[in-house]
């Protein structure tokens, strides 16, 4: 926003008229203009029906008369928390009490038209209370004066003003003392007055005369503490007026000593002088008219508007002392439009300002489904952003066909540095060309409420407006004006979102300045439970709640606000004097005055969240947003019953005003989360709808379900009306909910043979009550005889305990023996369709009757194999299957596949039935005589699948693998080898005819066939290997050799044939010796089998045989090949025998070592442990023997293992010892011998090894007897240790 007064028409929209708009789509060349407009009037009138108004409107003009009396007119208008203030062109002041209008205090403070209103400071909004019952209260200041509407209205001059006078002389009623009552009203009037009375102290009066007329006047938010107000009017000049003469009479400045007393000229020499008549600064001048002063709810800023433009400055207040120099500095200027049409009446247009308090306007209608009240920040703005965006205020203003929305920003800095005192931006500007602004408000964050005065008719004529008053003030004559219009435009693109013309008494009379736009805000009704456990007054705990010692801050007497920080932080954080007085200053006042009493106010006021107040000098009309129950009638009233019907089922709780009262009543109210607030901050701090604590109230959902019934009757009326039958049908599945209410509509449906519109929703489940079975039958009927496609659907979904299952199952049997469905009959080219729907439908029928058997028949025979299958291994049917073999086995296959599909497509859609019967054939359910009786007898096309069984007996299960042979005997191949062999002649034959792999197979396996009978069926179809196999069993080598040679010249397999039968090797060379091809074949694959010079010999002389040196050399490389081999193996064996040669030499060479160890156990006792060494062969080798599995026994050490005697060294007989450890006595090992066990062995042994009573040396020995003593021992002991037990092949 410039400071300078260049143009910003650039940021203007042109919004043409909703008139010149459709004129425009509907004009096309040829058409007749009247034809035109009348075909453009009815659309407009059609589509303006069709279109749900945003708000909704009421009068109150009712309860006003007391300010209309005696032929009265109002010509102010401001609303101020919760109270209402009217000025009249007569000069009277009414202040009535919100949201009753009870009037609290009347006077006549002008002798002439009042031209403005201020209040301060503003008081709280209006406390409701809801009871615990769910009544409705508001918080009143005592008693109230007796209302305006009640004051009788006179129609004499002289009743009038004896009445006047009466009153006059008898004292007012008081108003009573609470911190909501303790304001000033300023008005300002044309008879060059400024007006500044307490609302509760009638002495306490400001009277000041500036000899113009005054525009405006506008009291700082402050004015109780710093007694400073601006003015301004038609001198042009703006006045900041500080104190004032105070204490005189409220209607002083209506007597003619009075005014002369304080003449304009006395007014302002005594201000000059001081002497305690205030002191007046001029802080503006020379541009014109003042037209509107409006003070920011915060304080800081100020604007006002003259001939120029708008303009904006900084206040007094809430400066520190370092920056008390910026107090009343402009900081920004907007020029008015640069527009012809403004020449000469830009002072006339009055102008329309309000600074916005974000955090009561209402929801976004933009994007929006809901109709809810908004009770704290809008549009998804929290409280958090709000603080944090506390140093932008928001400003609209409404300037002749103009309107502007501006932000205000404090400090900054300017382009070239220097720290600014603040800025404004302009952030959307609108420009109408169909009407003038006289009030303007922000509903919500994106809407703008205009109340325009229109400047062209329905035509878009230009309308003669002379905007120019009258000397009272009003122009008398006029008859020229339209109806004012309501808008709500959105603030970013000038787009029109809702227009309504006012109704207004003689509004043919009234000018744009006559017109009043305000609003008025009521929070959210407090629980009554929560004001008594807050333990403090009423209105206290109420204000803390709402706004943290509102009351204490705004009423205080003790502190200035110009002790405040300039940089808009806390004050306490800053260290900084305080705004608030001590609590306790009021304490009293708040629970000695503050009492409840029913709402004796209109429905619409009693409505939390924002609400316009339209004020003209006759009428006064609120218009509030349109709740969900409004929007329910609206929409009933234009038969939108879809909308409706939705909208109830969304929102429930719209159903019923009346009984949602009766519901409240009779339920606490509950937060969204489901516990109720615990403190009021809480409980404001809640921004959901009151209407959410009825919501699980009993009854209520009963309500709304009759509601929507009621709805919904209607909405399939309609559709119904409208031959809109398949929609209908839609509809009914989601609005009928009753039994009764179904049978209904579906006879309705029914009897207009409209079956395919209901059907589909016709509940598929049990209701309860139910819907009778006939309703269902008279259904299913329908289809048997018109749509068996739909029938089956409607089986598949609906339950059989719907309706009478025999009539069902009656009707189709009866349709089936007409003839005229059967299994040739075509449907849409299908053979046979509606047979098989049939069919299948009679089977489901029999299941849930519990008649399984005749529903596997229906199965069979529409060869429906999975529910088949599933029917026979899950409902026990197992004995029904053996009726039909040939019905189940054709489960899968259909007759064009019988004829022409190969058998291994057969077998495949065959093998499970054949499984079946297979598993069936093990546990004995079915033999396999029955399936072979049945199958036999429908011939031969079923021969193969008699095949397919018997081939599954044969081979087991099919994930069975088959080896051959096999390594592991299974129980279940065997017993089906078994119950095959019972048909073996059969099987072969079958085998013979389908798998020939398989008959070698079973002719190896078996011998339970016929030989003759299977020699015959191989030599039929010349199976040469299988008869060669079948007569090698019977005997007959020969012949079987001579097949192979003659039919099948298999060289190898002649071969090894005679290799398995020896004796026909001769009558193999017999039989080859004339077959050149046969002798080089027995030349290269013989080996070493014969002798190769007898074959070579035995060939003719002279018999060319092709190969034959190829042959030769191939026998030849054979048996070098075995030469090879056979010299290899003797060398290995060779040099495995001298190994073991060598390692026996060596361990019969080595020696067992003892040790010996002396005196363990006794003086004379040695211990004496054998131990084995290595082997070593002669190059050094170390060999690695592996011992025996030889079982140890323990014996003591150190003793003898067969006598048990210690050994000493003093031992007689030598000691032998053994690897294994065990140490004997010669005698005793003797002994122990079972060769040597007599003692006279024993004692001839030790003769002849020298150990007797002769003491002798083995050192003194020859070489002679030192070789027999060692063969002699090597003898004794060759057997090894005895006490050692070596098991067998150890």
């Amino acid at each position: 926003m410039s400071t300078q007064p260049e143009a910003t028409d650039e940021h203007a929209l042109q919004l043409p008229s909703p008139a010149v708009a459709a004129a425009r789509q509907a004009a096309s060349p040829g058409d007749a203009p009247e034809e035109r407009n009348a075909e453009q009037d009815e659309e407009d009138e059609d589509e303006e029906e069709d279109e749900e108004p945003k708000l909704k409107y009421a009068k109150l003009t009712g309860s006003l008369t007391g300010v209309y009396r005696n032929g009265d007119s109002t010509s102010a208008f401001a609303v101020a928390g919760d109270k209402m203030v009217m000025g009249t062109h007569n000069g009277s002041v009414h202040v009535l009490g919100l949201p009753g209008l009870q009037g609290l205090r009347s006077w006549r403070g002008h002798s002439a038209t009042i031209t403005s209103i201020s209040v301060s400071p503003v008081p709280p909004p209006p406390t409701v209370i809801r009871s615990d019952k769910g009544e409705i209260s508001i918080l009143s200041p005592g008693s109230p004066a007796p209302s305006i509407r009640e004051q009788p209205r006179s129609t004499t001059g002289a009743s009038a003003t004896a009445r006047q006078q009466k009153q006059q002389q008898s004292p007012a009623p008081s108003v009573p003392n609470t911190p909501n009552n303790q304001i000033y009203v300023a008005t300002s009037s044309l008879d060059g007055h400024v007006c500044i009375s307490s609302l509760i102290d009638t002495k306490d009066v400001q009277l000041r005369n500036f000899a113009r007329p005054v525009n405006a006047v506008c009291l700082s938010p402050d004015y109780k503490n710093d007694r400073t107000y601006l003015s301004g009017g038609l001198a042009g000049q703006l006045i900041l007026t500080v104190g004032g003469k105070a204490g005189v009479s409220e209607d002083a400045n209506t007597s003619s000593t009075a005014a002369a007393a304080s003449g304009w000229l006395g007014t302002l020499t005594g201000g000059l002088a001081g002497g305690g008549q205030g002191k007046d600064t001029l802080l503006h001048s020379g541009e014109g008219p003042v037209g509107m002063i409006k003070w920011s709810t915060s304080g800081k800023w100020v604007v006002w508007v003259n001939e120029e433009g708008i303009k904006i400055m900084r206040s007094h207040l809430r400066l520190g002392s370092e920056n008390s120099e910026d107090a009343w500095k402009r900081i920004a200027h907007a020029g008015k439009p640069n527009k012809r049409s403004w020449t000469g009446m830009a002072a006339v247009w009055k102008a329309r300002c309000e600074w916005i308090n974000e955090q009561r306007l209402q929801e976004d209608y933009i994007g929006s489904d809901t109709l809810s009240t908004a009770n704290g920040p809008s549009n998804g703005t929290s409280t958090a952003t709000l603080k944090r965006e506390n140093k932008v205020e928001k400003l609209v203003v409404g300037w002749g066909d103009t309107a502007w929305l501006l932000h205000v920003h404090e400090g900054g800095r300017s382009h070239s540095g220097t720290r600014q005192v603040g800025s404004a931006d302009i952030i959307h500007k609108l420009q109408f060309r169909d009407c003038l602004i006289s009030g303007i408000s922000l509903y919500t964050p994106s809407l703008v409420a205009i109340l325009a005065y229109r400047t062209r008719d329905d035509d878009d004529k230009p309308i003669d407006n002379s905007d120019t008053p009258s000397k009272g003030g009003r122009q008398r004559n006029r008859r020229t004006g339209l109806a004012p219009q309501l808008r709500l435009v959105n603030i970013k693109d000038g787009e029109e979102v809702d227009l309504d013309e006012l109704s207004i008494s003689r509004f043919e009379t009234l000018s744009a300045q006559d017109y009043h736009l305000s609003t008025i805000y009521i929070p959210r009704p407090v629980p009554e439970k929560l004001l008594r456990e807050s333990g403090k007054g009423a209105l206290q705990a109420v204000w803390e709640a709402s706004g943290g010692g509102y009351a204490e801050r705004l009423f205080s007497s003790s502190a200035s606000v110009m002790s405040g920080s300039s940089s808009g932080k806390d004050e306490k954080s800053a260290g900084l004097p305080s705004v608030s007085s001590p609590k306790s200053s009021m304490q009293g006042v708040l629970a000695a005055h503050t009492t409840s009493r029913a709402v004796d106010a209109h429905p619409f006021m009693e409505a939390q969240g924002l609400k316009l107040v339209i004020q003209s000098p006759y009428d006064c009309v609120l218009a509030i947003k349109r709740d969900q129950a409004d929007q329910l009638e609206w929409l009933l009233e234009h038969e939108r019953y879809a909308e409706a019907w939705l909208l109830i089922d969304k929102h429930p709780q719209i159903v019923d005003t009346a009984d949602r009262q009766t519901w409240t009543n009779d339920s606490e109210p509950a937060s969204p989360s489901g516990a109720d607030p615990s403190t009021l901050a809480d409980f404001f701090a809640d921004g959901s709808d009151t209407q959410s604590s009825v919501i699980g109230a009993p009854g209520y959902h009963a309500t709304s379900q009759k509601e929507k019934r009621r709805i919904g009757d209607r909405w399939l009326q309609q559709l119904i009306a409208a031959g809109n039958w398949s929609e209908a049908g839609q509809v009914a599945g989601k609005v009928l909910g009753t039994s009764s209410r179904w049978e209904h509509w579906v006879w309705t449906f029914a009897q207009a043979s409209k079956f395919d519109e209901i059907t589909p929703y016709i509940p598929s489940t049990q209701l309860k009550p139910p819907l009778p079975s006939l309703v269902y039958e008279v259904v299913l009927g329908h289809y048997i005889q018109a749509d068996r496609t739909r029938l089956r659907q409607l089986l598949e979904s609906w339950d059989p305990k719907l309706f009478d299952v025999k009539s069902i199952i009656t009707a189709i049997e009866s349709k089936l023996r007409s003839g005229e469905v059967t299994e040739k009959t075509y449907e849409d080219g299908e053979k046979g369709r509606d047979w098989r729907i049939l069919m299948e439908a009679l089977a489901k029928l029999y299941l849930a009757e519990g008649r399984s058997r005749e529903a596997l028949r229906c199965y069979i025979r529409t060869q429906n194999a999975d529910t088949a299958m599933e029917l026979i291994r899950e409902g026990g049917l197992l004995e029904a299957v053996g009726e039909d073999i040939p019905g189940l086995l054709m489960l899968r296959v259909s007759a064009e596949q019988l004829r022409s599909s190969p058998p291994l497509e057969l077998e495949e859609a065959s093998s499970e039935a054949v499984q079946l019967l297979r598993e069936e054939a093990h546990r004995g359910t079915i033999p396999p005589a029955t399936v072979i009786r049945q199958l036999e007898k429908q011939g031969p096309p079923f021969q193969l699948f008699l095949y397919f069984y018997l081939k599954a007996l044969w081979q087991g299960r099919p994930d069975q693998e088959q080896v051959a042979p096999r390594r592991k005997w299974d129980p279940l191949i065997e017993e089906g080898h078994a119950l095959v062999n019972d048909h073996a002649d059969l099987a072969l034959r079958l085998f013979a005819e389908y798998d020939r792999d398989l008959l070698m197979t079973f002719l190896r396996a078996s011998e339970m066939y016929s030989y003759e009978r299977a020699a015959s069926i191989c030599e039929q179809r010349h199976y040469i290997p299988e008869l060669v196999y079948i007569l090698s069993k019977t005997g007959q080598a020969k012949r079987a050799l001579s097949l192979i040679i003659g039919e099948l010249g298999d060289v190898k397999q002649a071969i090894s044939f005679a290799k398995e039968n020896g004796e026909l090797w001769d009558d193999l060379l017999d039989y080859s010796m004339g077959r050149p091809r046969f002798i080089r074949g027995l030349l290269e694959e013989v080996g070493t089998a014969i002798d190769p010079v007898k074959m070579i010999r035995r060939i003719p002389e002279g018999l060319e045989i092709p190969g034959l040196k190829d042959g030769i050399q191939s026998m030849v490389r054979e048996y070098e090949i075995q030469y090879s081999i056979s010299e290899g193996v003797a060398r290995v064996l060779r040099g495995e025998v001298a190994v073991g040669m060598d390692t026996l030499r060596a361990g019969r060479k080595k020696a067992v070592r003892f040790e010996v160890v002396h005196g363990r156990h006794g003086a004379e006792d040695v211990d004496i442990a054998a131990k084995d060494v290595p082997t070593k062969v002669p190059n050094g080798e170390v060999l690695p023997v592996a011992k025996r599995n030889v079982m140890i026994k323990r014996v003591k050490p150190g003793h003898c293992v067969g006598c048990g005697d210690p050994f000493s060294e003093e031992e007689k007989f030598p000691l032998i010892g053994f690897a294994c450890g065990h140490v004997y006595h010669l005698s005793c090992l003797l002994r122990a011998n079972p060769d040597t066990a007599d003692e006279k062995s024993i004692d001839r042994l030790i003769d002849q090894l020298g150990y007797d009573d002769r003491e002798q040396s083995y050192g003194t020995r020859s070489v002679g007897a030192k070789v027999a003593h060692a063969h002699l021992i090597n003898n004794v002991v060759k057997g090894g240790c005895q006490h050692c037990i070596i098991p067998d092949g150890a």
